[in-house]
């Protein structure tokens, strides 16, 4: 028992696994997106007057903008992938997501009200793609990253199927 009275219980993760592909997806991603955070603030230093008080802070915060996109690229994808999981079953979505924190969403497949598949260029480029399934709640939709696209398509179709079988307006 835990405190309160209540019983202390567990959320297990999800079954599957995100494709092993979307860890070189989140690499590339991280590293197009500091390339062009570096070449911002490496132009802004450079401009910079030589001896301004201020230009050694900014110059400092480059080399830890940089420090921090190395991070990023190096440590957060392989992370990510290992945390990551989904499962379909039980009539509910189940996502857990998550690098430096870890996030888990259930949400029960009667509040489905749009499921829809994203496929970016870069993902394309990996054959990947997310599925996003909206509900009826406050806190959003539910997205799980990085399937194999043909995986995807499947698990968008079967969720369609489900969610066309109940009742209701999905509120």
């Amino acid at each position: 028992m835990s405190q309160g009275g209540m019983p202390s219980a567990r959320l297990r993760e999800p079954a599957h696994r995100v494709s092993p592909r979307a860890v070189r997806y989140w690499v590339v991603n991280s590293a197009l997106g500091g390339v062009v955070g570096w070449a911002v603030m490496f132009a802004i230093a450079w401009f910079l007057p030589e001896h301004a008080w201020w230009a050694v802070g900014l110059r400092w915060l480059f080399v830890l903008g940089m420090a921090a996109n190395v991070v990023e690229v190096v440590l957060e994808p392989t992370i990510r992938y290992r945390r990551t999981r989904w499962e379909v079953a039980d009539g509910k979505v189940f996502v857990q997501t998550g690098w430096l924190s870890r996030d888990q969403r259930i949400a029960p497949l009667s509040r489905v009200q749009t499921v829809d598949t994203h496929r970016g260029a870069i993902m394309r480029l990996y054959g990947l793609a997310n599925i996003t399934v909206t509900t009826a709640s406050a806190a959003g939709p539910i997205t799980i990253p990085a399937l194999d696209s043909d995986l995807a398509d499947r698990v968008t179709a079967e969720l369609a199927r489900i969610t066309g079988q109940t009742r209701g307006d999905a509120t």
